[in-house]
């Protein structure tokens, strides 16, 4: 279990988030084996080819949270003596009171009983809800979470020059991408997915039976079962 309040909010990006995960994950893969390193002060992260230095991948990067087993809480970048009060991560503070979140409001919250005897697992899991949530209110992805010694993990959001998502690689992507998510509302997550990559969208019917998305590399139809679950992704005729 996570941060219950949270969970929505990143279950909503989840589609959205994990195509843009595996967009990272390919460009790093394309430097073959390398290490990656973090400058806080110029607050960018690289990634370097092991047998070529010369080739990195760069990201500026802005804090969203740390989450530490040591004191057992998760501190938001907005409050920590690292981050910056009025970055990215204030957007979440701002979204938390606007809906009423405290979870997003406080600078620092305790991690809840039902953590499991493994506190480093449950950690890295929540990171991965963190960058989500991140993802969902600012609109920015990838993000990367960087493990920062004894369990501890902090969670980045990047600005890295990788290929726009398209409507074509998504409708190859997701099948796979799919196997590896356990999303509430599958449905919601096409809408939101379609409204993060900034494609076009339509209902197939007044049933919600389908969503219709499209860009300037084609249009899709994404189809759901009666519970709301996705049944079939396919290639949309188009006129």
């Amino acid at each position: 279990m996570t941060f219950a309040a949270l969970q929505s909010l990143a279950d909503r990006a989840s589609l959205f988030t994990a195509l843009r995960q595996n967009a990272l994950a390919e460009a790093t893969d394309a430097l073959g084996e390398n290490k990656w390193d973090i400058d806080m002060a110029a607050r960018t992260l690289t990634f370097t080819a092991a047998d070529a230095p010369s080739r990195q991948l760069v990201a500026r990067v802005d804090l969203i949270a740390t989450i530490a087993p040591g004191p057992r809480s998760l501190l938001w970048g907005w409050a920590h003596p690292r981050g910056e009060a009025d970055g990215p991560a204030a957007a979440l503070r701002a979204y938390g009171e606007q809906h009423g979140i405290v979870e997003l409001t406080t600078p620092e919250i305790p991690f809840p009983d039902e953590t499991g005897e493994d506190v480093e697992a449950w950690v890295a899991q929540t990171a991965h809800t963190i960058g989500g949530v991140a993802v969902e209110i600012i609109g920015r992805s990838p993000y990367y979470s960087a493990p920062t010694g004894g369990g501890s993990r902090a969670v980045f959001l990047l600005d890295l020059p990788l290929p726009v998502l398209t409507v074509a690689q998504a409708t190859t992507a997701l099948p796979r991408i799919r196997d590896g998510l356990t999303i509430a509302d599958e449905r919601s997550a096409a809408w939101d997915l379609a409204r993060l990559a900034g494609w076009g969208m339509q209902w197939a019917d007044d049933a919600y039976s389908g969503a219709i998305v499209s860009d300037a590399t084609g249009a899709s139809t994404i189809r759901f079962d009666e519970h709301a679950r996705i049944s079939g992704i396919e290639a949309a005729a188009t006129h």
